[in-house]
């Protein structure tokens, strides 16, 4: 139908013509109350705001003679970050001596990837950034 049409029964109605959508051929419009019409796309775009994952990076930090138990409880730190679909960093930060055994920090992030490899993947390999060992692991996509 014409414009004119339209916006006549949009003034019969007392409502307004709204496009909905101006790349079609011929363009969409809609007979809604504008005020109405804005409300509700302000709330839908709100709500797929909130579905969006805005994927940060978290870190968890070990020194190189880590004991077991304190391990175990990063560990669990480490699985909940990378379970709630955050990066994670791992870093062993040695301080004065304990440079010297950078082996002994290469094998606890290896470990710690091996634990975690049921939830996470390497996604950049443990590198030395000058006093500290650090890795990157990003959480596995999961298959919907």
């Amino acid at each position: 139908m014409s414009i004119s049409e339209a916006l006549d029964l949009a003034a019969e109605a007392g409502l307004d013509l709204v496009e909905i959508s101006p790349a079609a051929d011929p363009p969409v419009v809609s007979i809604v109350d504008y005020g109405k019409f804005r409300y509700r796309q302000n709330r839908k775009d709100r709500k797929e705001r909130q579905k969006q994952h805005t994927g940060g990076l978290k870190e968890v930090k070990f020194r190189p003679n880590t004991e077991e138990h304190d391990y175990a409880f990063k560990k669990e730190h480490a699985r909940e970050f990378l379970g709630d679909r955050h990066k994670l960093k791992a870093t062993v930060v040695f301080r004065g001596r304990q440079l010297s055994y950078k082996e002994q920090g290469f094998a606890l992030l290896e470990r710690l990837a091996k634990d975690l490899e049921d939830i996470g993947r390497i996604e950049r390999a443990p590198t030395m950034e000058g006093r500290q060992l650090t890795m990157i692991i990003s959480p596995l996509r999961e298959n919907k």
